[in-house]
């Protein structure tokens, strides 16, 4: 197994595992309840990222009791048939309690004096998964983890994922929010703390043609800090008129030499960047001129906050639905579809934006990742273009840039509301559905399958597995 860098590190849970444990931690008796949390474990180039995937509550006066050098503690039983666990599953096993307060909260000299006795031999059983302890107050959680060797890191941040999302940290942070003229209308909203928020993200795009390249734009527009985007296609004429920003010189021009137009016609992910650099200056971009589904493309997507899908294949599906519930990063699938029968005959006009969570029902309990079509798109033609929007990708799907933006902007709205905490923490969790032709909105409710190798907590799911458990990726 390899080393696991030693940083400062997150915690990403829940808003309904949240709301059991601080249930189970905070009754009303104002005394002290303790858990375990075992997690999936994240290495990214931002730091170190756990996952939680499972929540054991300690019965008080069986699980947790009295402590021989503090004032209570987890009985040995409890604590060892959960090691074995996290060190079977690979996940890194996380020791609760709580203490008294509300925004601020630390380990006490025992606390500390405990982690010091017990969590070398803790480790060594683990076979050098991470262990460690969380302290919860009301509003507030510090964190310390130890790996091999005797190393250890504090916890930098707790990410909640619900319909909002809520950051806990040990204190509150000092740091003064930074104003900026330019952004004064939209801050009168979110303030300028939520703008400090979205400079700090860093934002997924996979595929950049008719709909990704207006979700720069918006996400650009907004403020957002960093993007990484992956497109393998170059533009072409006819896709012009859908690409935000588009030049007449940066498409394939048909009649002129292959070797002219890949010299000549830019990459959609080149032309996003663009459009992004030029809204914020200050923004980062990674393009990645390639297709997702390549293991060293999908591994940039692993350290996102929050990610977009605007590709339509089923392996690209596939493989969002599984970054979102294996790593514990929000998302949103969008697309817009116009049926057209053999006689020319249009039928209803459907724009969608479909919001997936972590553990909260997917693509697959949803049906919306194909079985047939999957197959046929892994035994096709190498030439097969990687963000096809149909099956056989000699047959253009009818794209109008109006019904990419309405399911765009949805999308948009969707993330601005919950990176910011705006959104109604009682909000239904519904995707967006609307029909262009009738002039109608419908949501629907995402259903969740209890049985669910993707989302839900059945030990042979995905969902918190993090970096030990494999990708639906292929290679080249």
């Amino acid at each position: 197994m390899a080393s696991i860098a030693v940083t400062p590190w997150r915690l990403v849970l829940t808003e309904a595992m949240k709301a059991e444990l601080f249930g189970h931690l905070f009754p009303g008796d104002n005394d002290e309840h303790g858990a375990i949390i075992l997690a999936g474990v994240c290495q990214t180039d931002r730091g170190l990222k756990l996952v939680a995937r499972e929540l054991h509550l300690a019965i008080d006066g069986k699980n947790y009791v009295p402590g021989r050098r503090g004032y209570r503690m987890l009985k040995g039983e409890f604590i060892q048939s959960r090691i074995l666990r996290a060190r079977d599953l690979k996940l890194a096993y996380l020791a609760i309690h709580n203490h008294g307060g509300t925004t601020s909260v630390g380990f006490s000299s025992d606390d500390f004096a405990s982690h010091e006795r017990g969590y070398p031999s803790l480790v060594d059983i683990s076979r050098g998964m991470p262990v460690g302890a969380l302290v919860f107050a009301q509003s507030a959680v510090a964190g310390d983890l130890w790996f091999e060797g005797g190393q250890r890191a504090p916890l930098k941040e707790a990410i909640v994922l619900g319909q909002r999302r809520e950051l806990l940290y040990p204190a509150p942070s000092k740091q003064a929010h930074i104003k900026r003229p330019e952004y004064d209308r939209q801050s009168r909203m979110f303030g300028d703390r939520g703008q400090d928020i979205l400079r700090s993200l860093r934002i997924g795009i996979i595929g950049l043609g008719g709909a990704g390249s207006i979700l720069a734009e918006l996400l650009g527009r907004l403020g957002v800090g960093e993007f990484v985007l992956a497109d393998p296609d170059r533009a072409e004429v006819t896709n012009l008129p859908r690409l935000i920003g588009a030049r007449t010189t940066d498409a394939i021009i048909e009649w002129l030499p292959r070797g002219l137009q890949q010299r000549f016609a830019r990459f959609k992910v080149d032309m996003a960047a663009r459009n992004i650099r030029r809204a914020n200056p200050s923004a980062t971009t990674t393009t990645l001129n390639s297709n997702f589904l390549d293991p060293e493309v999908a591994k940039h997507f692993v350290g996102c906050d929050y990610l977009f899908l605007a590709a339509d294949t089923m392996g690209a599906r596939l493989l969002f639905n599984a970054i979102v519930h294996q790593h514990g990063i929000p998302g949103v699938q969008v697309g817009a579809k116009v049926p057209v029968s053999s006689t020319g005959e249009v039928g209803d006009v459907f724009c969608v934006a479909r919001k997936v969570t972590p553990g909260q029902g997917c693509l697959w309990c949803n049906g919306l990742i194909n079985p047939s079509r999957l197959q046929d798109e892994a035994t096709s033609d190498e030439t097969r273009r990687g963000f096809a929007y149909v099956a056989d990708p000699q047959v253009a799907a009818p794209s109008v840039i109006t019904l990419n933006a309405i399911a765009c902007a949805h999308a948009a709205d969707e993330f601005l509301f919950h990176v910011t905490g705006l959104k109604n923490s009682d909000a239904q969790e519904e995707w967006f559905r609307w029909n262009s032709r009738k002039g109608t909105a419908g949501y629907d409710r995402p259903r969740s399958d209890a049985m669910c190798l993707e989302c839900s907590r059945v030990d042979e799911s995905r969902l918190g597995r993090g970096d030990f458990f494999p990708l639906p990726t292929r290679s080249k």
